[in-house]
Formats: structure tokens, C-alpha cells, sequence
């Protein structure tokens, strides 16, 4: 098969989008689309004609035309199934099949022209390929923002470390009663308050990162080298105005550090996190293919006083979880006790840091794992549409899932959607159709939507993709008290518990 062009065009032959995938001057290719509406022939949904030189396959789209142009020698049949696709394509980008909307949609066609066809040959793609190849999805980069945010933690973690020792030394310089080093004049409310003046942030840090003093700008007393204008007056301005700039954006850099480290309000001294991720593919008949959770425990400390403590964690979950601790906390005082503490009872937890002490994963293929049971029940009505019933049901009791969302995509073209019922609230963006529900629980485990969609086929309703947000989680993990490692006094704690999938979906 050689195809020479791809093109979307109007009755009349009036090119809207083409695309020559061989070299082809622009006046052969407009005398190729003259004579098309000649040599048309109706009634027929696919369909072509042929002259001297070249073939035309077409298949009308509305009040226009999906037309390729190919060899005499290409095969008719690869042609007619390449046809199938770039008809399918063309609806896919375009909600509405009119010569506005396709102007409009022309660079995502073209792209979409150049993933099905490479030098005049077909590519082995189909429509979902590519949907994802125009796309442009980078791993690079995803890699890049990753990198990039560890650096940013990396600078953020650096600047607590200065901080931590900018605030010993002056403890050291009360006790010997000389005063700090380079003079630093810290407020009463000491390090990272409120109080504090920029100057015991901005002298100690210029000591370190040596920086090029501002030179001074004098006007000399004789007559100048050169002299063009009267620019030196607003290179002066400029300067002064980069120097004051300068300074303001110095003395506003600790009110935004302090900023960053104060915890919010509703965090205590003594801080838990629960976060639970979960991948998980299910098959249409509900057998679950693959599952993996992962979990991790943060601390965060606020509190000097508070550094050596002891985490009391409670497992009641029966299911084989992999419990895995940070290499600095006492395994065996977790494993027989279930308390996370260090190893080095005189060391402390780092301050004012997130600091991940436990993890926990859990790999399985039991259907009983599911939080969340979708079944979607697509049947073939008449007039070639379908109708489509799903359900949810809540699998775990103890679970509580915020702000549902069901994505249900939609066949490609102009089809109608009528929805019967329905329990929360539904929306239709693009080629999906958007079940929302406000709140799962026990009190309101199950609910259904049902809908009619004309022309579709059961297959154009997978994969579904489930999200929600939750704070509650999946593994039976709790914190139950956190004392002081000294003398085992209660401490009071607070925490909270995030639990979303990254990827939940129904093929």
C-alpha cells in the first residue's frame, strides 16, 4: 500500500485538512481534490473511485468527507481497513464533524495522520495508540519534575541543617556568656520566631557562600573618558533599584522560611501520617488481576522536648502484610512490641522533618482485597446502541471514601447519551462520562447508573477507571499512644490518614 494523501474535505472538494505523506507539489495535490467530487458516486457508505493515475477511497463523515488517496496498485482491502481508522480518528478530536470545529482541531489530526501513516505505508497502531502517542506523555519528563522536587527537598533539607546550626551556636555563645559569632542579633523569641530580624539569618549565610560586594558608584571629579547622552543617571537608578530590590527580598526570605516550618494548626508537637497508595487492575467479571498497597508511617517533631519517643502501633490486620522499618528504628522492639523507636536511646528524631519510620506493602490476587467492587453490564439494544448498567458496592466496612469518581469512556463519533438513573451525580467531558459520588460507607454501600448510548458496541465501555479520596485505611494499621522513651509518659498526638488510589481500573 502506498498511500499518497489523507484528507478532510468538504462535498464541494474543499480541503479542510490534508496531509501528503510523498512529495507532492501543492497545485497536483488541489487538482487531485477538483476532480474528487466529479467521480463521486452516492448511496454508498464505502466507497471508491478510481482514475488513470490514482485511486480515491471516501467515507462520508456528516456533510463532509474522510478521503484517501492512494496508488492503483495499493491493495484495495489494507485500504478500505486504513479508511476504518482515520474515520474513526477524525471524530475522536473533532466533538462536532463541521469545518469550523476541524480548522480548529487541524494540528491534533495532523499529528494523529502522521502515528497511522509513515512514508505513504501503514503503521501497525490502533485508535487507542494513537489517542496515547498524541498524547506526548514524557517518562523523561515525569523524571525530570522527580528529580527536580528531590532537589528542592534536598535545598529545603540544607537550609534546616544551617538553621539547626546557626541556633547551637548561640546556645553555645549564652552559655560561655560571650556574644555570637559575627554579632548576630537574634529576637527574644529565638530561632525561627516570629521575632527574629533578618540579619540573624542573612550575616551567618553570607559568611559561608562567599558573594561579590557591591561596588560603589562614584562620580568622578574631573571630566569623563565618555560621555553618550545622559544614560550614567539611569544606569545609577537601575542599579539602586536592583540594590534595594535586593535587600527587600533579604529581609522577606526568613518571614518565609518561618512561614514554610510552622506546622499547621491543626498538627501538635508530636505528628502522625498514614498514607496508603493502591494499584489495582480487576477483570470484568470482577477477578482481581493485580493489587499491590503500599502504606508508609511519617513522624514529624515540632518540639525539642519531644525528640526520644516511643511510637505504639497496633496491627490487627490478619492479611500476610510485609512490614518494613527504618534502619535506625529497633526492629526488635517493633516486631515483640509493635514500638517504633531508635536504636540509640540517647539519639533524637530529627526536628521540623518528615521522617518516614515504617513501611508496609501487600501483594495478593484475592477478590476479597477489592475496597471497592465495580461491575459494569454493557447489552446490545436495538438500533444498534447499547445499554449499560453499573454498579458499585463497598467491600470493607470499616472504609469511608470521599469524593467518588467513575470514569466510563464512550465510543468515538456522534453518539447520544440518555441516562435513566442514577444515585449522586453524573457529567459527560468529552469522550467519557463522569459518575460522581460523595460519600461510600457503610451506610451507603451500593448504588447504580444506568444509561443508553446509540450507536456503541459493550466493548467501547472499558477500561473504567475508579478515584476517590479517603481518611481511612485499607490495612488495619493504628497508632495507639506515643509515650516518652525515658519514662513512658503519654504524650498527646495528632495524625491523620490518607488513602487514593494511583491507578484503578476495570479492562
Amino acid at each position: 500500500m502506498v498511500l499518497i494523501a489523507a484528507t478532510v474535505c468538504t462535498k464541494s472538494g474543499k480541503a479542510l485538512v490534508s496531509r501528503q505523506f510523498v512529495e507532492m507539489t501543492k497545485a497536483r495535490i488541489e487538482g487531485l481534490l477538483a476532480a474528487f467530487p466529479k467521480l463521486m458516486t452516492g448511496g454508498r457508505q464505502h466507497t471508491f473511485v478510481e482514475t488513470e493515475s490514482v485511486r480515491y477511497v471516501y467515507q462520508p463523515l456528516d456533510k463532509l468527507y474522510m478521503l484517501l488517496i492512494t496508488t492503483k496498485a495499493s491493495n484495495i482491502l489494507e485500504d478500505l481497513e486504513t479508511l476504518r481508522l482515520f474515520s474513526r480518528v477524525v471524530p475522536e478530536y473533532c466533538t462536532q464533524l463541521t469545518e469550523a470545529e476541524v480548522i480548529n482541531q487541524a494540528f491534533n489530526l495532523l499529528f494523529a495522520f502522521d502515528e497511522i501513516v509513515a512514508l505513504g505505508y501503514r503503521e501497525s497502531v490502533n485508535l487507542a495508540q494513537v489517542r496515547s502517542f498524541v498524547e506526548m506523555d514524557s517518562h523523561e519528563e515525569k523524571i525530570y519534575q522527580a528529580v527536580r522536587q528531590t532537589q528542592e527537598r534536598e535545598a529545603a533539607n540544607r537550609m534546616r541543617e544551617r538553621a539547626k546550626e546557626l541556633q547551637r551556636e548561640r546556645l553555645e555563645a549564652a552559655k560561655r556568656g560571650a556574644p555570637p559569632r559575627s554579632q548576630m542579633s537574634f529576637g527574644s523569641g529565638g530561632f525561627g520566631s516570629s521575632s527574629m530580624s533578618s540579619s540573624s539569618v542573612q550575616e551567618p549565610i553570607a559568611e559561608k557562600i562567599p558573594t561579590t560586594p557591591a561596588r560603589e558608584v562614584a562620580r568622578p571629579s574631573g571630566r569623563s573618558a565618555m560621555k553618550l547622552g545622559s544614560r550614567g543617571t539611569d544606569a545609577e537608578s537601575f542599579v539602586s533599584r536592583l540594590r534595594s530590590e535586593g535587600d527587600t527580598a533579604a529581609s522577606a526570605a526568613p518571614a518565609k522560611l518561618d512561614a514554610a516550618k510552622a506546622p499547621p494548626p491543626d498538627h501538635k508537637d508530636v505528628h502522625l501520617r498514614f498514607e496508603e497508595r493502591l494499584t489495582l487492575i480487576a477483570g470484568r467479571d470482577g477477578d482481581v488481576q493485580n493489587f499491590e498497597l503500599s502504606g508508609l508511617l511519617t513522624l514529624r517533631i515540632s518540639n525539642e522536648q519531644y525528640g526520644r519517643i516511643h511510637v505504639h502501633v497496633d496491627n490487627k490486620d490478619t492479611r500476610p502484610l510485609q512490614l518494613q522499618t527504618h534502619p535506625n528504628v529497633d526492629k526488635e522492639a517493633f516486631r515483640c512490641s509493635g514500638v517504633i523507636g531508635l536504636k540509640q536511646s540517647q539519639r533524637a528524631f530529627p526536628l521540623n522533618s518528615d521522617v518516614g519510620v515504617l513501611k508496609w506493602r501487600l501483594n495478593a490476587s484475592d477478590d476479597k482485597l477489592a475496597p471497592l467492587s465495580v461491575n459494569c453490564w454493557p447489552s446490545e439494544g436495538a438500533g444498534g446502541g447499547c445499554d449499560v448498567n453499573i454498579e458499585y458496592e463497598l467491600e470493607h466496612d470499616h472504609l469511608t471514601l470521599n469524593d467518588v469518581n467513575i470514569h466510563i469512556p464512550l465510543p468515538s463519533g456522534n453518539t447520544s447519551v440518555v441516562v435513566h438513573q442514577w444515585e449522586g451525580s453524573y457529567a459527560q467531558k468529552g469522550r467519557t462520562l463522569i459518575w460522581s459520588i460523595p460519600i461510600i460507607n457503610k451506610l451507603h454501600k451500593s448504588a447504580s447508573l444506568e444509561f443508553t448510548v446509540t450507536p456503541a458496541i459493550p466493548n467501547d465501555f472499558f477500561p473504567l477507571s475508579v478515584t476517590w479520596t479517603s481518611d481511612t485505611s485499607l490495612a488495619l494499621l493504628t497508632a495507639t499512644k506515643v509515650t516518652h522513651a525515658e519514662d513512658s509518659a503519654p504524650l498527646d498526638f495528632s495524625q491523620e490518614i490518607s488513602f487514593h488510589p494511583d491507578k484503578y481500573e476495570i479492562v
